[in-house]
């Protein structure tokens, strides 16, 4: 026995404490039904099946793993072991089971709790040796059985073991509602910046500010051209605030295209310069500043390209990331998939690239298809209906946008934060558990040494050695 391992208790090779990959025994009526599990039905975080399907043993006894009632079950494949897939296998059809070839059976002996061991098994430490031990090719390494067998387990005496399990139970069952409660933030900062840009774009954000002044100018003066009408298929549009106005976006603000005319559009000659280069995937998918870039252009591809200065609203017109937006934070040439805005203001440009943000959704649903792929022209873009406040609303509008955007963006940083702690605190607890830290110890318990030495007896033919 280790010197380590708290009083009364003892390691063991797990061969030596349980069956490893035992089969069905024979005669069993193959019209038998039993219980079935592909891989989908382990969880990677509980012993509790996700589902199990029926069948009958005849259909299955042959090319699947076999499992009873009471067994423990480890995925043996990447990625499924590193995800911690695993199960302790309870409620079957006559206490039987069969299920997919990529796992590893453990039948613990004499009266050892299953769950003690399916929680020895999920500690990340026996998952990292699991991997360094890994047999086959990439996408199709496994644990092998030898590692299974020869894996050293620290065994509580057990009525210790199931004061262990059931402690885990208790402090696990807290953290996974813990970390249910924090994935629920997420949405929930998504409607709140939603709800913010939805009250932004509608004047409701600044009811209280235009009471406080009512003298400011309608924004006709801001119009810069009557060139396009909204189409007659926009409809009635809702009603604005006064001093609010509908104006087709291309007269309030100049729509222009980017441009990268090189084929292919990978040719190593124009990139590799001191011009930063974006194309649709670095706009951010909730839109805001772009305030980086990966790819740079020489000046031979600055020549074929268009550089869009500091300010420039930018909009995707094309593919998968249709719609989104952003403001350029400094000057970066553009591909022609993306087309740019210019009001003249910066606050202005600000303000129309929350609006679009906010029209994103509809915005998609006036793209056409070419190719087979979504794409919008200038065309669609320049008449669309944008709801115009006075430039110093617009101002307002922005900053409070702002101010409660950053808002949310601390909340996530500490969400972040959070997840962090709670996420070590399942490792910590298993860690604790198997050091004999977690529950309380009886000196009245009979010594683990005792347990195996009955194992032993019982097994005569076993040749693992006890410590």
């Amino acid at each position: 026995m280790s010197d380590t391992l708290p009083k009364g208790w003892a390691t063991a090779p797990l061969a030596e404490i349980a069956e490893i990959n035992p089969r069905h025994p024979k005669g069993l009526d193959d019209s038998t039904p039993i219980s079935f599990a592909r891989m989908a039905a382990l969880s990677e975080s509980k012993p509790e099946f996700e589902s199990l399907e029926k069948r009958t043993l005849g259909e299955v006894r042959k090319g699947f793993t076999h499992f009873a009632e009471g067994d423990v079950l480890f995925a043996k494949i990447t990625p499924c072991m590193e995800n911690g897939k695993g199960a302790v296998a309870r409620g079957l059809r006559n206490k039987l089971g069969c299920g997919t070839t990529e796992l590893h059976v453990v039948r613990p002996l004499a009266g050892i709790s299953p769950e003690y061991i399916y929680r020895f098994l999920a500690q990340e430490r026996v998952r990292r040796a699991a991997k360094e031990n890994f047999t086959g090719t990439a996408g199709q390494a496994r644990v092998p059985t030898s590692f299974i067998e020869e894996l050293e387990v620290p065994l509580a005496p057990l009525p210790e073991q199931r004061r262990i399990v059931a402690e885990l139970e208790t402090l696990l069952d807290k953290v996974d509602a813990c970390q249910q409660r924090l994935a629920k933030i997420p949405v929930l900062l998504k409607r709140f910046r939603q709800s913010v840009l939805a009250a932004a774009c509608s004047g409701r954000l600044t009811a209280d500010w235009r009471e406080e002044n009512s003298k400011i100018q309608a924004p006709a003066s801001l119009i810069k051209n009557a060139q396009f009408e909204i189409a007659e298929s926009e409809g009635e549009l809702p009603e604005l605030p006064e001093k609010w106005k509908w104006v087709p976006l291309g007269n309030y603000a100049r729509c222009f295209r980017g441009k990268f005319s090189p084929r292919p559009r990978n040719d190593p000659r124009y990139f590799n310069g001191s011009h930063p280069f974006i194309q649709i995937g670095n706009l951010p998918s909730e839109g805001g500043l772009v305030n980086s870039h990966i790819q740079t252009l020489n000046d031979e591809g600055l020549s074929v390209s268009r550089k869009f200065p500091k300010g420039t609203v930018v909009v995707a017109i094309v593919g998968a990331t249709i719609g989104n937006t952003g403001v350029l934070a400094y000057d970066m040439c553009v591909t022609d998939s993306i087309v740019g805005l210019e009001t003249g203001d910066e606050l202005g440009n600000r303000f129309v690239e929350l609006f679009l943000r906010h029209k994103k959704d509809d915005i998609r649903q006036t793209s056409y298809s070419s190719g087979g792929q979504p794409n919008i022209n200038l065309a669609a873009l320049n008449p669309y209906p944008l709801a115009l406040p006075p430039l110093p609303e617009q101002q307002e509008i922005v900053r409070r946008v702002e101010g409660l955007f950053a808002l949310a963006d601390q909340l996530e940083l500490r969400l972040a934060k959070a997840r962090g702690q709670v996420d070590k605190l399942t490792p910590s607890l298993l860690a604790r558990a198997f050091a004999g830290k977690l529950a309380p110890q009886d000196p009245a318990d009979e010594p683990a040494s005792k347990l195996l030495g009955r194992i032993c007896n019982t097994n005569p033919t076993n040749q693992h050695g006890l410590h």
